[in-house]
């Protein structure tokens, strides 16, 4: 008779000791399939800090959203709509994304001239024939008007904005203005200006800024909330009320409708989530909306703007900073950012990504509380200091096959 070597238990004992290590590899499985990515343990660390933060400085309301190209990762709200404490914020409230709205101007713009409506070299004058100043004004193109480079003196007319004063009586104020620089030569912020892209947006396509913002860019990327102007805000029951700064501290106001009288400017309205996919659409996850191309031209850095990198907060990152076509540019060390900031009566908003590192992170406040420049640095020397960079030669090589 052959005999049986090694150990052999009682009838039902290999069942069981298979049963048994099955059990004990199952909290290995699941551990596994759930492990966080970097990009997930960086969100986490970052809502820790983030709800922290707005505690501390007693912020009534405030979101952030951090994105890949592969998706969002994680979105993070504290705090209320307004002093009340009636209604919560959450993922789909809506903001005031204030000078942010100039990303989503050449946004748009750029899917136009992509389309062929009209071409980034083209004359204002063209499209706004009443357009004059003290100087030869068919030298503004429209480059210049997206890329804040007109040569004009900055922040023209904001004063009258910021008054009430409508956008056709500001413009038959333009006559008095003269260049500082040449066009395209020098840096030059506008708000007013700016939004002259609105009536060369309208003339080339016969429907409103507003229609066009649905349609081009809202709707396509599935951004629900979203809008341009002051009724649709108002209107939304889940909106964010603005506050100020009193004594001991915020105070519920009224929204004030001025600044959606310049709406390439500052007139577009938008969710933590809305921004989420509008980020995830500058990193190429959409280009069936927005080619990889029409990004690439935007982010070009075009004129140098040397105050940025005096900014509280981050002046110790910034070691030089540019605008490209309504983004700008800041080299941090070895890493880019595209990046906006927006303020409004009552809001705050931040956005920017890293093609380097393949996320980005918006912001959005319902107060005007200059914490939120800490808050986003604080995010990308955590993003730094956490994600791999991508090979610089990868980047060259997805530029150089992106569509012109």
């Amino acid at each position: 008779m052959a005999q049986q070597h090694g150990f052999q238990g009682p009838p039902g004992m290999k069942s069981r000791t298979l049963l048994l290590c099955l059990l004990a590899f199952l909290p290995l499985q699941a551990g596994l399939l759930h492990a966080q990515s970097p990009e997930q343990k960086l969100a986490e660390e970052f809502e820790n800090y983030f709800r922290q933060k707005i505690t501390l400085k007693g912020i009534t309301g405030a979101a952030f959203v951090v994105a890949t190209p592969d998706g969002i990762i994680r979105v993070g709200t504290v705090g209320y709509t307004d002093t009340h404490r009636r209604q919560a914020v959450d993922q789909d409230t809506t903001f005031r994304v204030a000078s942010v709205s100039k990303t989503f101007a050449a946004g748009l713009t750029g899917v136009l001239v992509d389309e062929g409506a009209f071409g980034w070299n083209d004359r204002v004058v063209d499209y706004v024939p009443d357009f004059r100043i003290k100087g030869d004004a068919s030298q503004v193109r429209i480059q210049h008007v997206l890329g804040q480079s007109t040569g004009l003196i900055p922040h023209a007319y904001d004063n009258l904005i910021e008054d009430g004063v409508s956008m056709d009586r500001i413009k038959q104020k333009y006559g008095t203005l003269s260049y500082i620089c040449q066009p395209g030569a020098c840096y030059s912020y506008q708000n007013s200006i700016f939004s002259l892209n609105e009536p060369d947006i309208e003339k080339t396509t016969t429907r409103s800024y507003a229609q066009l913002m649905e349609e081009k860019i809202f709707r396509p990327l599935d951004m629900k909330t979203a809008s341009v102007g002051y009724e649709p805000f108002v209107s939304n029951p889940n909106h964010a009320k603005p506050h100020v700064k009193v004594r001991g501290g915020w105070a519920t106001v009224d929204v004030k409708p001025n600044y959606y009288s310049v709406a390439p400017a500052a007139g577009v309205n938008a969710s933590a989530l809305d921004m989420g996919k509008w980020l995830m659409a500058q990193m190429g996850a959409r280009p069936d909306v927005i080619a990889p191309g029409v990004v690439e031209t935007l982010t070009e850095p075009r004129v140098k703007t040397a105050r940025d990198t005096r900014r509280k907060y981050w002046r110790d990152m910034v070691s030089d900073a540019h605008y490209g076509l309504g983004w700008r540019i800041y080299e941090l060390g070895e890493n880019e950012i595209a990046y906006h900031s927006g303020w409004v009566s009552g809001f705050r908003a931040d956005l920017a990504w890293s093609d380097q590192h393949d996320i980005g992170i918006a912001v959005l406040m319902n107060a005007e509380s200059n914490s939120i420049s800490e808050i986003t640095t604080t995010f990308w020397q955590m993003a730094f200091a956490s994600l791999p960079a991508a090979d610089p030669r990868q980047l060259t090589a997805s530029a150089s096959t992106a569509s012109p």
